[in-house]
């Protein structure tokens, strides 16, 4: 444009238009480096919040407006999405009745196979695909449990049964796999390999289990193990999570005996504290607000931990005095994460019971079945928490997409609106149990037959 300009110019005039140029150009590049991907687990900071301007904040009549979708297999992994592209784990069986005859607590084998699915962000159409064999010995046997998580042009997969992959994410070729079960001579947890990775400079920590191995780290690059930490009958389903405390960084693996510190660049432990629970589930995400850290289970209820200033070491502050999930006091939580905002914690107990508890005392202060259930208690009634700014998005188990208020006066429901039929059957009813995506102004979600994504752009 410059170029175009009239030799006439006035010099001034043309250095004006030269640094409005570059500003533009600057402004540009930013947005674009600052634009929100959803590249893991809990979105870009793996904590629960969707940092992007200019979204809605009610949905137009008829509901939010479909930009695409696309047919997929089955699945509990959510999508994530980076650089224009939006990243699905999901499973293809050999015969379909296979599916509906496992649940709860009941192992099968089921002939079938993973994929790996690239689709374009813009369309939905495939990019590429990776597909391996993968017979399973799971219970809810309806495909992957774990994000994939987008690392630059790497995108690290973990299947239900071990299969951990990094993969080239303009390609889906394989950089690197490792069988988790045969390498380590461990198991597959009843219900399978569902602890999302941790990418941590150059390493990947995982989830494994086995002897001395209940997480690894490995070199993110090549796969080759770094370190190798801890020793439990299982692993559990807790993804590990980074915190800073007592001058720290410290990497936290709740396995369902103890609640343990791990230095993350040797694998050697910090603190353990004993939490012995049942059924091997330890799975929400344990959360850290200041000096706490929370940490709540479906049977044996919360603890919450003090963390040392000085050293990293905690002690317990308060713990649930709820006998069993179907009696419970303050949060007894199970694959929603909970969400802390100032001195209190939301979040959705073992029924459904989404509720309001004080930070420090555990002491509830509300419960409400609206978001989750609609209005009775129904086991492991549930609706994934996303904040937004002063507000949360609430992704249901009926594939509903809820805008919602929350503060210690109450639950202030926005607006909702249906984006996906529920389609697994394992729990005995009809759920979608995966936790959608937040980017380019958008929502992605599945459930056991499509992807689809919805925009949530202001008009």
């Amino acid at each position: 444009m410059i170029d175009r300009l009239p030799s006439s110019t006035p010099p001034l005039l043309l250095r004006l238009v030269r640094a409005a140029l570059a500003g533009g150009i600057a402004a540009a590049l930013a947005w674009s480096s600052t634009a929100d991907d959803w590249p893991q687990w809990l979105g870009p900071q793996r904590d629960g919040v969707w940092r992007e301007g200019g979204i809605l904040a009610s949905f137009p009549d008829g509901g939010p407006k479909l930009r695409w979708r696309t047919k997929i297999g089955g699945g509990y992994a959510g999508p994530t999405v980076a650089d224009g592209k939006v990243f699905v784990h999901d499973r293809l069986v050999r015969a379909a009745k296979d599916l509906a005859e496992k649940q709860n607590f009941q192992r099968g084998i089921i002939s079938g196979s993973e994929r790996v699915l690239c689709l374009n962000e813009q369309d939905g159409e495939l990019i590429w695909k990776r597909e391996y064999d993968c017979t399973y010995s799971v219970s809810y046997p309806a495909g992957p449990r774990v994000h994939p998580t987008v690392d630059g042009n790497r995108v690290y997969t973990l299947g239900a049964e071990g299969n951990l992959m990094c993969l080239e994410a303009k390609s889906g070729k394989v950089r690197w796999a490792r069988n988790l079960k045969r390498d380590y001579r461990t198991k597959t947890p009843l219900w399978g390999f569902a602890g999302h990775p941790l990418i941590d400079g150059d390493k990947l920590i995982c989830l494994v289990g086995g002897n001395g191995s209940v997480v690894v780290a490995f070199n993110k690059h090549t796969g080759k193990q770094l370190w190798k930490s801890l020793s439990a009958r299982e692993p559990g389903y807790a993804p590990p999570t980074m915190i800073e405390a007592g001058g720290k960084r410290q990497l936290i693996v709740w396995h369902p005996e103890a609640v343990n510190s791990i230095n993350p660049a040797n694998g050697k432990r910090y603190w353990s504290e004993p939490f012995k629970i049942r059924a091997g589930l330890s799975v929400a995400t344990p959360r850290q607000s200041g000096d706490l850290l929370f940490v709540s289970s479906f049977y044996n209820g919360p603890i919450m931990f003090q963390l040392n200033a000085s050293k990293p070491d905690a002690s317990i502050l308060w713990r649930g005095g709820g006998k069993s999930e179907k009696t419970t006091d303050a949060l007894h939580a199970l694959m929603a994460t909970p969400f802390i905002e100032g001195d209190h914690i939301y979040g959705v107990c073992s029924y459904g019971q989404f509720r309001c508890i004080e930070l420090k005392t555990g002491k509830r202060v509300w419960e409400t079945f609206e978001p989750t259930t609609g209005g009775k208690p129904v086991r492991w009634g549930n609706a994934f928490v996303v904040k937004h700014e002063d507000r949360y998005f609430l992704h249901n188990e009926h594939g509903d997409l809820i805008i919602a208020k929350l503060s210690p006066q109450g639950y202030e429901e926005i607006d909702r609106a249906n984006l996906l039929k529920p389609t697994s059957n394992h729990p005995r009813r009809l759920v979608v149990w995966s936790h959608p995506a937040f980017a380019n102004k958008s929502i992605y979600a599945r459930n056991d037959e499509e992807v689809v994504c919805y925009s949530l752009a202001a008009e």
